[in-house]
């Protein structure tokens, strides 16, 4: 009770100082928000803007109602210490009281696990540019709304706070998110997706191989009648295409330059976990999408696993997807005829993969290829993959983040495990004792 009483001031402090914060130095904000690939689409335009504009981008994946301000006053997460988070409140008066060189622009990601989540933030973050991307069916956290629609209501929450005469760039390829331009008929709408119909799109989108092995993409942005390559050289997947195309909508949107944002999205990375392309042991290629995990996210990723040229065996690692509620059981039996016709081995994680087993199964996967491992076994399972891994094998590993942790699977399959912390996600101390 103490503790939590504690932790409630924190927050109201951090909270105030922030709002104190934005009121000084008024910076202009873009905020991203969606079901899928907010932090790479953030990511992707930092690295878009960052030689055009002074610019701050929220750290890793601060999305949260304690994230956002944080990421304003420029700090890290206390966790549980409180001499951290002493810091952080002092770092918030050091910006209140004394002279400080502020960035002119904060691109936010803004996400909700609860009802009310992004309501509460809109009261006080006023962006000049709204970024949606997808809102599937069965978007992450549903299981925390009454049903996916409420998701999308909350998601317009960040919409309605937008500064008159904003920008709102959306992901064209959807239908409920393209849905919105309608809505809100008074912003500058920008569309972006691989789809010709939008104003920025990709065109030629192809995997690129060196040495026989997986190595990233390759395809055009077409915008304004222009068309420019754009190579991506540590990740995989239609999916990540759209955070660049989200990227260059809103340097479209701000009138910045197309050629800058090109150059900068080349040597850009990309967060950790997301479709990464990793060197895994014995010669083999790891995709790490371990961030986090949902039903179109997994969809996408066995969709990338099934379009990959490979000379050995394709492994699909499939971990639980939490916070479904209702959904769940259908959507993991889903996924389950899915990755039948795409992986020569499955390898689950989690009490709820029991369902992917189970449809797998139906769907005419050999029991003999199927290794199940339970709640918390993902070390486990990673030390399992490895005793089957041969030359030439591609490994896909995704599921939901706080209860399957898959990163851990990961380290046992790298290549050189030493570059852990460098390449894998939640390799803080924090998350390391849990």
């Amino acid at each position: 009770m103490f503790k939590n009483a504690v932790k409630a001031i924190v927050m109201a402090i951090i909270i105030f100082e922030a709002r104190i914060v934005l009121k000084k130095y008024k910076p202009r904000i873009i905020a991203v928000t969606g079901s899928v690939g907010k932090t790479s689409t953030k990511d992707a335009i930092y690295s878009a803007l960052r030689s055009s504009l002074f610019i701050r981008k929220s750290r890793k994946s601060f999305n949260s109602e304690i994230g956002i301000p944080i990421t304003i006053i420029g700090c890290d997460s206390g966790w549980n210490s409180p001499v951290k988070w002493l810091k952080n409140i002092f770092e918030g008066l050091a910006l209140i009281f004394l002279p400080n060189h502020y960035p002119k622009w904060l691109v936010l990601e803004v996400g909700t696990d609860h009802p009310g989540d992004i309501k509460e933030v809109a009261k006080w973050l006023k962006p000049e540019v709204v970024v949606i991307t997808a809102l599937p069916d069965v978007p992450v956290h549903v299981g925390n709304f009454k049903d996916a629609s409420e998701v999308v209501k909350e998601k317009k929450e960040l919409v309605k706070a937008m500064r008159k005469n904003g920008a709102l760039v959306l992901a064209g390829d959807d239908k409920l998110t393209a849905a919105l331009s309608k809505e809100f008929p008074d912003a500058s709408t920008y569309l972006y997706g691989v789809e010709a119909h939008n104003d920025v799109s990709a065109s030629n989108i192809n995997f690129q191989y060196k040495d026989g092995k997986l190595d990233g993409m390759k395809f055009r942005v077409e915008e304004s009648g222009s068309s420019m390559p754009i190579e991506i050289r540590d990740r995989v997947g239609h999916h990540q295409v759209y955070p660049v195309l989200a990227a260059f909508a809103v340097a479209r949107a701000l009138d910045t330059s197309p050629i800058s944002a090109a150059k900068a999205l080349v040597i850009e990375k990309g967060p950790n976990g997301r479709m990464k392309i990793l060197k895994g042991f014995n010669s083999t290629t790891l995709i790490d999408d371990s961030y986090n995990s949902s039903p179109s996210a997994v969809r996408a990723a066995l969709t990338t696993l099934k379009k990959i040229e490979v000379s050995g065996k394709k492994i699909a690692v499939l971990g639980d997807m939490l916070e479904l509620g209702r959904y769940s059981a259908e959507a993991h039996k889903k996924v389950g005829v899915q990755v039948a016709g795409v992986a020569d081995i499955l390898v689950t994680v989690g009490t709820r993969a029991k369902g992917i087993v189970e449809s797998a199964k139906k769907n005419g996967f050999s029991p003999a290829k199927i290794f199940e491992f339970n709640d918390g076994k993902s070390k486990e399972a990673g030390k399992k993959v490895r005793e089957l891994l041969e030359e030439g094998d591609v490994v896909l590993l995704k599921g939901s983040q706080t209860g399957i942790r898959l990163e851990k699977a990961i380290r046992e399959l790298m290549e050189d495990p030493s570059r852990s912390k460098e390449l894998l996600v939640r390799q803080n101390e924090e998350w390391l004792r849990i």
